[in-house]
């Protein structure tokens, strides 16, 4: 430093100083976390790579990967549910669909194995018993007879269980369309007259919630799935709805499909102090 003339010592300062500037970014800290709350990240696995990098990355990922796919397509993202709603309205439709499909299809393979039961002759006690034909025939019996066990068992355990019908705004049948109505009128009014507060102030906030409905009109379960985020302002809202229960009893319409019905309802408290439902898929 001795060495250094005094014009050489401030030149090195000036350099250093204009360094540190350059690099320094000055950014807004709310801005910078609204990236981060906005912005989801997304990883893709791909099976394959190429040594050209793409000009516009899409997402990460463990190798570059320019062209390829199906772009127009969409890209396919993560198979994992991004809810607990992702089994309800079209996707619960096509569900129960093929339930429904699947039992008729098991009732026709037990019709279909009890008359091959009944072809079969009975077994000839004036036949050896080391008689290959014989044989073959009771072991082809015994077959038989554990998968109708099988079948048989699980026909019964489905049958034991309690029909569900998920109503959504899909569902296109007149008389779960008129007894939703029903409830979604009884449970608005119930959440108008009795309009959540807390502390004398009125709650306000949106939600969503899974409502579980019996054939005799008595309120099951109820689930808040989308929270409002206020804690209080949920729990009343399942107090509204198991307080304006039970509803009307299933007509015979609806029983010979359901024993019970699912709704998945958005709950808003407006401001304007009233309740208001909607259906909906998520």
């Amino acid at each position: 430093m001795k060495s250094l003339s005094t014009l050489q010592i401030a030149l090195s300062v000036s350099a250093l100083v204009h360094a540190v500037v350059l690099t320094t970014r000055f950014v807004d800290p709310e801005r910078f976390n609204r990236v981060f709350q906005d912005t989801p990240l997304e990883v893709i696995l791909v099976n394959a790579r190429s040594s050209d990098k793409p000009d516009v990355a899409k997402a990460i990922a463990q190798a570059s990967l320019a062209g390829g796919g199906e772009l127009e397509k969409g890209r396919a993202t993560s198979p994992l549910p991004p809810s607990a709603l992702t089994e309800l309205g079209d996707a619960t439709e096509n569900a129960q669909r093929q339930a429904e499909a699947m039992q008729q299809q098991q009732t026709q393979l037990l019709a279909q194995i009890k008359k091959q039961l009944a072809s079969l002759p009975l077994p000839d006690p004036n036949v050896p018993a080391n008689d290959l034909v014989q044989a073959e025939r009771e072991q082809k019996r015994k077959q038989l007879i554990k998968i109708l066990a099988e079948i048989e068992k699980r026909i019964n355990e489905e049958n034991a269980r309690p029909k569900k019908r998920y109503v959504s705004p899909a569902t296109r049948e007149e008389v779960y369309a008129l007894y939703y109505d029903k409830l979604r009128r009884r449970i608005e009014d119930k959440g108008t007259t009795n309009f959540p507060e807390l502390a004398g102030k009125k709650l306000y906030g949106q939600l969503t919630m899974i409502v579980t409905v019996n054939f005799d009109g008595r309120v099951l379960d109820t689930e808040v799935v989308e929270s409002s985020g206020n804690l209080t302002l949920d729990r009343r809202a399942q107090t509204i709805v198991k307080g304006t229960g039970p509803f009307d009893t299933f007509t015979s319409a609806m029983r010979r499909q359901a024993d019970q019905i699912v709704v998945v309802s958005r709950f808003k408290f407006t401001r304007d102090e009233t309740l208001e439902t909607q259906l909906t898929n998520r």
